[in-house]
């Protein structure tokens, strides 16, 4: 689900910096910013992005079956533009080496391994990978246990309550034992606020120095070539290449029709826009177990729904007229995505199946969501590289 979110560019609220990687319960240090949410460690282990529950907003309702907006004529809306031959700069479509280099790098950096220490004693700075289970008065409460999938943090830089961490120090991997904690008073679960808790801790192993793979032929046979088809090193840096080059193109021709004057935003796109950003805020909400005006005064410093809205005014408009622009040119150029087509586009683009998807966003949405790709495919291909 993450990809579809980062595909999802044209209706997403951009500036949402809440962070879905990491929930700090139970061990944050009481208030957080959307900032410095990320440094506190994750204790469950599923995001509200990572779902397939089925959403409370329906997401179809504002599209019809070609996945245009509604009763929008967006051609009516959309000034004149030029999108058929436009120009892109060398400086776009140019990927240096260095740019290539740094993909695979972060390839190799995704198959690298960890040296995993279990014969020292557990120092200031190390980062381990430890399970607990919490309890108060000795009852077990929820999200506050690694359910024996372990979590790795790292002692004086991860953010637990209390000493937490600190208590780990001495004792060495395989050991067993229990630690107590006070909850602080502002706790943002007021269930816990205050309390005492004592964890029973495990601590697995400590992480060493990271093992990086050489990048050759035999390390893409035994990882790449069964998932790819890639086989050798080269193949690997044109992939790398060729998709580098896709993306920055793609978000040029974006940028480009960003800056097509758009006369009005129908009140339907507008209430949409809005009514995305506040379901992703109650997910998140519920997710961290607080009410939405508490997440949204913590995360947001925001008051309400009304300030959280007049914040994220100019996002959402700015994301309301792009999605009519793109429209306009799928009006002119008769793109309107069928079933099959939402189907091939998703396999295709290494998302497998578009079931998992339509069971939460409908089929009107996912349609929109492959004709905006498809308005882009359009754009590239009539495009004129600038030589």
């Amino acid at each position: 689900m993450k990809k579809l979110t980062l595909l999802l560019t044209l209706l997403l609220v951009a500036a949402l910096a809440v962070s879905c990687q990491n929930p700090i319960e139970p061990f944050d240090k009481g208030e957080q910013t959307t900032e410095n949410a990320q440094s506190d460690e994750a204790v469950v282990t599923e995001s509200p992005a990572d779902s397939t529950e089925p959403a409370a907003l329906d997401f179809s309702a504002a599209f019809d079956e070609k996945g245009y907006w509604k009763d929008v004529k967006a051609s009516e809306l959309v000034a004149a533009m030029t999108y058929k031959g436009m120009s892109i700069p060398k400086s776009v479509h140019t990927v240096s080496d260095d740019a290539i280099q740094t993909e695979v790098d972060n390839l190799l950096a995704s198959f690298a391994t960890t040296e995993k220490i279990t014969d020292a004693a557990l120092q200031n700075g190390d980062t381990v990978n430890i399970d607990y289970v919490g309890k108060i008065d000795g009852v077990a409460f929820e999200g506050g246990s690694t359910q024996g999938m372990g979590t790795t943090v790292t002692i004086g830089v991860t953010s637990y309550i209390d000493d937490f961490l600190e208590q780990l120090i001495g004792h060495k991997p395989g050991e067993t034992f229990d630690i107590e904690v006070t909850f602080p008073d502002n706790y943002h679960a007021t269930d816990l606020a205050g309390k005492d808790a004592i964890f029973t801790v495990t601590i697995n192993y400590i992480e060493g120095a990271a093992i990086t793979p050489v990048f050759d032929n035999a390390f893409v046979e035994a990882n790449l070539t069964a998932a790819y088809g890639w086989k050798t090193t080269d193949e690997v840096k044109e992939q790398l290449k060729q998709s580098l080059q896709n993306d920055a193109i793609r978000a040029y021709v974006s940028e480009q029709l960003t800056a097509v004057t758009v006369s009005s935003i129908p009140q339907s796109v507008m209430e949409f826009q809005e009514a995305y950003m506040m379901d992703t805020y109650r997910q998140y909400a519920a997710y961290y177990s607080v009410d939405l005006p508490t997440f949204l005064s913590t995360y947001e410093g925001v008051a309400d729904e009304a300030a959280l809205k007049e914040k994220y005014k100019t996002v959402n408009e700015t994301n309301a007229k792009l999605s009519l622009v793109y429209q306009a040119i799928a009006e002119a150029e008769s793109i309107a995505p069928s079933d099959a087509d939402v189907t091939a586009y998703f396999a295709s683009s290494g998302m497998g199946d578009a079931s998992q998807y339509e069971a939460v966003y409908g089929m009107n949405y996912l349609k929109m969501i492959a004709m905006n790709a498809a308005v882009e495919d359009f754009i590239i291909a009539n495009a004129v590289p600038e030589q």
